[in-house]
């Protein structure tokens, strides 16, 4: 028997879409944009036009008034956040990925949701079950079976330090994203607070690490993509798609690497095998298992 969805988790529900169609997107615009750019240029950019369309959002819904009501331990939270959620992690994953196999990469990140269950119950006080943990380790299962095409047996960590790096990624995400539900500001004003965090540490990180360098324009095209949707609008979506419950929201998010394989076939030609399939049923099978209520 299904349990009764409040209206509250319908609007969650609903963000939380959103949210995996974007950044299903991850692969191909990051592709696209590399290309031209190195990841820390990337991120650079990204941010940049991340946090100007969340002062625009913020002008245009006339919330800048609300600036006036945090404290300063309020920004220090905020600024703090920001450096966990939109400059540290992206930085750390990139990185393994230009030191590692993106297979073994993409799994590991992937572990953030697990992470977020785990932080949860640590730092939320929601109520771990044995039918969440495994709902939980079936949708991860579904997740492996997907990215090695259906061969387990061949996936081998290469790569100690990139793997050890993927999994940093994902534990800081996960806090980041429990701690995002634990404050209580509001979603609009604390992502542009993040992304303005995020830009102030970004500039001397291109200075000392990298060099600035204009893209062309049908990079920009991807840039913009990427810092308006995946990395901008969708951090407002993601918060307030936690207000569901916070293992049915870690579980769906299984859903997101299958959807980044369809783009990765339209955008990128890459054929879809059928072990995506099985895997997608796994990943469907733990969601049900997740959101039902057993007798």
């Amino acid at each position: 028997m299904l349990p009764k969805i409040s209206k509250e988790n319908v609007i969650a529900y609903f963000y939380l879409a959103l949210c995996i169609i974007f950044w299903a997107a991850i692969p191909v615009v990051s592709k696209k944009i590399l290309i031209e750019l190195n990841n820390i240029q990337m991120l650079f950019y990204s941010t940049s036009i991340s946090f100007l369309v969340l002062f625009f959002v913020n002008v245009f819904q006339k919330k800048l008034t609300l600036l006036k009501q945090y404290s300063v331990k309020d920004y220090f939270n905020m600024f703090f956040l920001g450096f966990l959620g939109a400059y540290f992690c992206y930085l750390i994953l990139y990185k393994a990925f230009s030191i590692a196999g993106a297979q073994e990469v993409f799994i590991l990140a992937y572990t953030w949701p697990i992470m977020v269950i785990i932080l949860g119950f640590l730092l939320l006080r929601e109520r771990p079950t044995l039918k969440k943990i495994g709902a939980i380790i079936i949708s991860f299962f579904g997740i492996i079976v997907i990215i090695t095409n259906g061969h387990i047996e061949n996936f081998n960590l290469t790569n100690l330090g990139g793997a050890l790096l993927s999994l940093f990624y994902a534990f800081i995400f996960a806090l980041f994203s429990v701690l995002g539900k634990k404050f209580k500001y509001d979603q609009t004003i604390s992502a542009m607070i993040f992304f303005l965090s995020a830009l102030i540490l970004m500039i001397p990180t291109v200075f000392f690490l990298s060099t600035f360098k204009l893209p062309s324009i049908s990079v920009w095209f991807w840039l913009f993509l990427n810092g308006f949707f995946i990395n901008g609008i969708t951090y407002i979506f993601w918060f307030k798609a936690l207000k569901a419950p916070t293992h049915i929201v870690s579980n769906l998010l299984y859903l997101t690497p299958f959807l980044s394989l369809v783009y990765i076939h339209i955008f990128l030609g890459e054929k879809i095998l059928f072990s995506s399939f099985i895997g997608l049923l796994i990943i469907a099978f733990g969601i049900i298992l997740q959101s039902s209520k057993l007798n």
